[in-house]
């Protein structure tokens, strides 16, 4: 198990989260949103992009929650909400301020060109891998970053 543990409070902390949730596949049913506890939680199959500078070893996945606290308000644009088996790939996690505050919005994009966006009071995130690591098919490959 690669058990990752990462905690963000601040734009460069959610950037690294980002880099590790990368390619992160998960079903609509695996998200949540507490609103009475201000937490949104999502569980995906995460990439796991630190095992590949390792010679010989095959692409691994393993299973991964990222808890945003002090969230707000969660909204999500051209996702069929209804389809709660569909199966969403994560591509990056940004933050956006709000003025000088530290509140904003943190946007998840999705292939595909869905959005997930969570109002925040500020950046409070944590990236916990919570199973050990399987081999997977294919390592992701994204042809406009190379």
């Amino acid at each position: 198990m690669s058990g990752l543990k990462l905690l963000a409070l601040d734009t460069e902390d959610l950037s690294v989260i980002s880099t590790h949730m990368q390619d992160s596949v998960f079903k609509l049913k695996d998200v949540a949103f507490e609103p009475k506890h201000g937490q949104f939680t999502l569980s995906a199959n995460r990439f796991v992009w630190e095992s590949t500078d390792k010679k010989n070893q095959p692409p691994e996945r393993c299973r991964s929650v990222v808890f945003l606290k002090r969230v707000s308000a969660v909204r999500s644009q051209s996702i069929n909400l209804a389809d709660r088996e569909q199966v969403l790939s994560l591509l990056a996690m940004r933050f956006k301020a709000n003025g000088e505050g530290p509140d904003g919005l943190v946007e998840l994009a999705l292939s595909g060109g869905g959005t997930i966006a969570l109002d925040v009071e500020c950046i409070e995130a944590q990236l916990t891998d919570v199973s050990g690591a399987w081999e997977t098919a294919a390592k992701p490959h994204h042809p406009d970053s190379e």
